[in-house]
């Protein structure tokens, strides 16, 4: 640090004002008063301004108008009169986004004064970062910069024409015709959802799977689903070209021509400005530095990274947690290691597409046993209309402890919690198979893939009573 003149010095930088900076900033400043929050960029959270937030308002518009689809088969009459005003529903979408991203400011940023500075960071030494024209001294710091929507270079010929969630939101109107590349998660939502407002969607990707589902039998179920709304052109690289004002799309021996095409083809980590090569942090060919999951600390350097930054779980929640360990970390005496949570993952798609815990490609299969039940013949579904889709469990063999789910199903997201809720706490079919189930509910869904399980688990058989046994005399009162 020898000839480096300093403006400042604090005990920790946090460079990014999203989820995770935030959470990390929520645990440094209960140690300490002395830190900065910088931020290049717009504030309010990849969530709340151009993610999750936003994205559910327009599935929801969706998924009401869709609705009407089966009012003819419940008596109501009409629906052939209702129609979506796309440039009211995209003001709506912006409505709700607008008061999302004002409350996250209101608690978080607008009060910072001098704690807080607008620019981009960049590293001059580990423990220096030169920011808006100062060089400021943190004891430790906290890398939370976030990610952005990969655009091929191939396509910026065209970039007026390619969407993505940065840009999707701030439309006035909608196009008349669209291709979704990439249906992974944000994919298959939006794709479903512009579909259902009246868009003729075109749905490409290379790879055979969609919302990241790694289950063949979830995979085909939703594969089949989804591709009855819009058509899902599967397996083959996709290419594009400008043909007479029009975008064609080829994949495989199928082409079609949109008037835009939405880019879902994942979010590249925003580390290119940040200079960690320079410090010496080796990156790998993603330009990732190596760090440890359980305490976000880079090598052993007084830096830490949280959030969609590290390209590892790029959700909400995930983001926020390690944040937490994070902020926590860079204000300790001791580096601390923290357990992570089950892994949850929902796609709202109708029906919702869910993971937890270990995906079927990891499983040991030799040792795993599968409940399995089709949503056709549950009650609930059925009167809801939304009787589709599958769930599938998956238990040890031998003593029947849950590792992980896969669905497709009605109120996955629901479902999905309650499985997550249960690993995390190590339970097993059986102590599941105790918990009550009330009829009618999608619940009974999951009971009856537990019951699948638990049969199949070794040395059980189909009719183990479920209800555990109280101790005390007959007399004792149930």
């Amino acid at each position: 640090m020898n000839g480096i003149k300093l403006n400042r010095t604090v005990d920790v930088a946090i460079i990014g004002a999203g989820t995770a900076g935030l959470a990390a900033m929520s645990q440094v400043r209960r140690a300490t008063d002395n830190f900065v929050l910088i931020n290049g960029g717009e504030l309010g959270t990849t969530c709340a301004r151009v993610g999750c937030m936003p994205s559910k308002a327009i599935i929801q518009v969706a998924e009401d108008f869709h609705r009407r689809h089966i009012f003819d088969r419940l008596g109501i009459d009409g629906d052939d009169y209702l129609t979506l005003d796309r440039r009211e529903a995209m003001e709506h979408t912006r409505d709700l986004r607008d008061i999302f991203v004002d409350r996250v400011l209101a608690g978080t940023t607008d009060n910072l004064d001098d704690k807080f500075i607008d620019g981009y960071a960049r590293y001059i030494e580990p423990d220096v970062l030169e920011v808006a024209g100062q060089r400021i001294r943190a004891a430790n710091s906290v890398i939370a910069t976030g990610s952005s929507p990969i655009i091929p270079k191939a396509w910026q010929v065209f970039a007026d024409r390619v969407l993505t969630t940065d840009n999707l939101f701030e439309q006035d109107d909608l196009p008349e015709s669209v291709a979704v590349a990439g249906l992974g998660v944000i994919g298959v939502e939006l794709g479903q959802a512009l579909s259902r407002m009246g868009v003729a969607v075109t749905g490409v990707d290379m790879l055979e799977t969609i919302g990241g589902i790694t289950d063949p039998v979830v995979n085909q179920t939703a594969v089949g689903l989804l591709g009855k709304e819009f058509p899902l052109w599967l397996g083959h690289e996709i290419e594009v070209r400008d043909d007479e004002g029009k975008l064609a799309v080829t994949s495989g021996e199928q082409c079609v021509h949109v008037d835009k095409i939405l880019a879902c083809l994942g979010r590249r980590p925003n580390l290119e400005r940040l200079g960690l090569r320079g410090i010496g942090i080796n990156t790998d060919a993603r330009g990732m530095p190596q760090y440890n999951p359980h305490t976000m600390q880079i090598h052993d350097m007084p830096i830490f990274i949280a959030g969609d930054v590290n390209a590892e779980r790029q959700i909400l929640h995930e983001a926020a947690d390690e944040g937490r360990i994070a902020g926590s970390n860079a204000v300790a005496a001791e580096v601390v290691c923290y357990r992570r949570r089950i892994p949850l993952a929902i796609t709202f798609t109708d029906p919702n597409i869910a993971h937890v815990g270990l995906p079927f490609s990891e499983l040991e299969q030799e040792q795993v046993v599968i409940g399995e039940i089709r949503f056709g013949p549950v009650g609930r579904a059925l009167l809801m209309g939304k009787n589709k889709g599958v769930l599938r469990v998956y238990g040890n063999r031998q003593h029947g402890r849950l590792l992980g789910a896969s669905m497709i199903a009605p109120n996955g997201e629901h479902l999905a919690h309650l499985l997550a809720w249960s690993m995390q706490q190590d339970q097993s079919v059986f102590d599941l198979l105790k918990m009550p189930f009330y009829h009618p509910a999608i619940e009974e869904g999951l009971q009856a893939a537990l019951r699948d399980l638990r049969k199949q688990v070794v040395g059980q058989s189909e009719d183990v009573l479920e209800l555990a046994r109280l101790n005390g005399s007959p007399r004792t009162p149930v």
